[in-house]
């Protein structure tokens, strides 16, 4: 099984950004329908945000705060996260959507204090 790959996690103050990006050999981006999952610690893996042929998906938390996106050309997602807030603070995956395990992988771990 290819799991993708995250990165562009950190540590930031409350009101910072960060950008998470993903790449895959699984999937291309156009021909995939591709979310962003969070998982707190103690808490169940939550869909943030999904992207499907320029379609998008929010998680209303995080509504007018986060930005998904796709590159094609990179055969890149990201997901652009502003205004940051403590509760944000959790492990981000990337992951095909549906899909049985999408917090399954690597992850990539945003902190966000106040």
């Amino acid at each position: 099984e290819v799991w993708p790959v995250e990165s562009g996690g950190g540590s930031v103050q409350a009101g910072g950004s960060l950008r998470l990006s993903c790449t895959t050999s699984g999937s291309t981006v156009g021909d995939s329908t591709m979310g962003w999952y969070r998982q707190a610690p103690g808490n169940e893996c939550q869909l943030v945000s999904l992207i499907s042929s320029g379609s998008t998906y929010y998680l209303d938390s995080v509504k007018g705060r986060f930005t998904i996106s796709e590159d094609s050309s990179k055969d890149t997602w990201y997901l652009q996260m502003n205004s940051l807030k403590v509760e944000d603070t959790a492990v981000y995956y990337c992951a095909p959507y549906p899909v049985t395990s999408p917090c399954g992988g690597q992850g990539t771990q945003v902190t966000v204090s106040s």
